[in-house]
């Protein structure tokens, strides 16, 4: 502080913000962020409270529907939330849960013995983040009505007619004064959808899309997780049969359902009160100690894993695996609004001891399939002391060399991972132009030597044996395994720079693939990127514009058309047919270029893609490119 200044700091600096407003200053403490993911919040509170009635077994169809005009409705048969007044508010019960937080009967008793909500804030900061909220109850042979704007109400509720329905409707408009974007997703509610009937089975829950004619889904499932377990592995060649079990214990309901697949992944699903526990939690850390302890055990007395050998590790009875875990409690302790993380220490134990006995019961009584799955987990543990082997080669080779990175490496000079960035080039000839053109202090290139190793479809002990991955692996210093360190990153913004057609798409997939299934938290971290090169080079006499994409190739002519030279248009097929200086002007030039961030919005269905796309069935790849080859723009044959 400067001398002489005194700084007032009295109780008027002090604000109190009132009511929902604190929500509209804030959105993101409530919902996460205001980007594409914290607009599809809003939707899974208000789902969630209908998927609440459901499980308390009041209501048994749910129905969603993107309206033409911009909103979302969701209508549920349950009881319809009461309209009497409120004690302690003076307002109805209604419109209590709509314009107060922390207000719900998931905090008293008799409202509901297990539900997703924690806070009490789902449907109010929902109401505070649209522009209009209309809310419809069915109950007592009568409809109760009542709309607010960005949070507040404005007329008191009003009986509006009769009816022989139960339950409520809620319809919402996002505020586009709050949101990046007011556009929701079809494919990503409806995934959303699918699972949380899996998890709530003999609920129906339908959704209707108005803005397209025609695209309606309706989702029941009788047999709950089996079901969903057994749609994740449907491309799969499976091992045995499906795992299943529900008991209802002091500490709530356990449901596990699992089964082996022959891939070299495992996909691991958590929920707690159906809410996905995308960063796991007790429950997790529970159902892993079991599995593994559980499988040795089996293991020895079955007398296949001798004496002499040692256990099998967690990561080797999880390799292919595709398992769903889900728990319901009275009392859920989520980490954060968004409830990615369950912290209930006693639902640890819970699972462990349940999934224990279930699991060996399982494997006594199905020797074929105990036997199956076994012999999976030993050529992981093969695999895994060879891919250690051969990781401790690389590591040594480079320890040896004093860390020397990869020849083919152009290193940058900036040792500060936040502004080095490396782009992962196609070929030497576009490396060469990139190596001439980059700026040497903060950009590294690391050109690759045709299309790398297809990882999908190969373990680590081989992923480690091909040079191109071993290059990258080294460059990016951040291990890989039992190894990966991500704090070890030696730059902060990965680019995958590849030609604009089929190889080149082809190579960029395959590197993704790596980045998905090895290293998934530089994703996750958005250290990821993709270069978006130019197609067209346009140019009249001394003027030169650059067209990366069809619809700016014909806009750009049309410009240069308003003179009589010849109009010379130059297609690039590849970055090595740039000079470094257009290279850098068009592409690698921070204050012009244009990137992609990669992200995984829905990590089923990235999952999904990548075992279609890159995995051994052939069957399931076909199916894809016949649906989607129409939608291809810019293919060279």
């Amino acid at each position: 502080m400067a001398e002489g200044v005194i700084q007032e700091y009295s109780a008027d600096q002090i604000q109190v913000l009132e009511g929902l407003s604190a929500v509209r200053r804030r959105p993101g403490m409530y919902i996460g962020s205001t980007d594409v993911s914290g607009l599809h919040h809003l939707i899974w509170e208000v789902v969630d409270n209908a998927i609440d009635e459901a499980m308390a077994g009041f209501c048994t169809e749910i129905l969603v529907v993107m309206q033409k005009d911009g909103g979302i409705s969701c209508l549920d048969n349950g009881r319809g939330i009461p309209v009497d007044k409120h004690k302690k508010t003076g307002k109805s019960a209604l419109e209590t849960v709509m314009t107060v937080l922390h207000a719900g009967a998931k905090f008293g008793e008799g409202g509901y013995k297990v539900s997703g909500g924690l806070h009490g804030v789902g449907v109010s900061v929902v109401n505070a983040l649209s522009l209009k909220t209309v809310a419809e109850v069915y109950r007592d042979g009568k409809i109760y009505h009542q709309e607010y704007k960005r949070g507040d109400a404005g007329d008191e509720i009003k009986v509006t007619g009769k009816t022989d329905l139960r339950g409520t409707k809620i319809t919402f408009y996002p505020d586009k004064e709050i949101f990046d974007t007011v556009d929701f997703d079809f494919q990503t509610i409806l995934n959303r959808l699918r699972q949380q009937a899996y998890l709530t089975k003999g609920v129906q829950i339908s959704i209707i899309d108005e803005r397209k004619e025609g695209q309606k889904y309706r989702f029941y499932f009788e047999g709950g997780i089996k079901s969903y377990v057994q749609h994740l592995n449907h491309n799969k060649d499976v091992i045995g049969g499906i795992v299943y079990l529900e008991k209802d214990v002091d500490e709530g309901i356990i449901e596990i359902a699992l089964q082996y697949n022959n891939s070299f992944q495992e996909t691991i699903y958590t929920f707690a009160n159906n809410i996905h526990t995308t960063e796991g939690g007790m429950h997790l850390t529970g159902f892993k100690s079991a599995l593994t302890r559980t499988i040795n055990a089996y293991s020895r007395k079955a007398d296949i894993l001798k004496e002499k050998d040692g256990n099998l590790t967690a990561e080797d009875v999880r390799e292919g695996l595709t398992a769903v875990v889900s728990v319901k409690l009275g009392d859920p302790q989520f980490e954060g609004q968004t409830k990615a993380k369950l912290g209930n220490a006693e639902m640890r134990t819970a699972v462990e001891s349940v999934f224990n006995d279930a699991f060996n019961e399982f494997l006594e009584e199905n020797p074929a399939d105990a036997r199956a799955i076994i012999g999976k987990c030993l050529l992981a543990s093969r695999a895994r002391l060879a891919a250690r082997a051969a990781r401790d080669t690389v590591i040594r080779k480079g320890a040896l060399e004093g860390m020397t990175l990869p020849g083919k490496l152009a290193d940058c000079s900036s040792k500060d991972p936040e502004v080095s960035e490396i782009f992962i080039v196609e070929g030497d000839s576009a490396g060469g132009s990139a190596k001439q053109g980059r700026d040497r202090e903060t950009q590294a290139i690391l050109p690759l030597r045709g299309k790398i190793l297809n990882v999908e479809q190969a373990r680590l002990d081989r992923i480690l044996a091909n040079n191109e991955v071993k290059n990258l692996v080294i460059a990016l210093g951040v291990g890989i395994g039992e190894t990966f360190d991500i704090a070890k990153l030696r730059y902060h913004k990965v680019v995958i720079m590849t030609d604009a057609d089929v190889d080149g798409a082809h190579i960029r997939t395959l590197v993704l693939t790596l980045f998905y299934r090895y290293f998934k938290q530089l994703i996750e971290d958005g250290y990821i990127y993709i270069a978006q090169p130019p197609l067209y080079k346009l140019s009249r006499g001394k003027t030169s514009k650059y067209a990366y994409n069809e619809e700016e190739k014909e806009k750009i002519l049309k410009e240069l058309k308003s003179g009589d030279q010849t109009i010379r248009i130059q297609r690039y097929k590849g970055l090595g047919e740039m000079n470094p200086d257009q290279l850098w002007d068009t592409t690698m030039d921070p204050a012009n270029r244009s990137m992609l961030k990669v992200t995984i919005e829905d990590a089923e269905r990235a999952d999904a893609v990548f075992d279609t796309l890159m995995g051994s069935e052939v069957l399931p790849r076909k199916k894809f490119i016949q649906a989607y080859a129409k939608k291809v723009q810019n293919l060279d044959i």
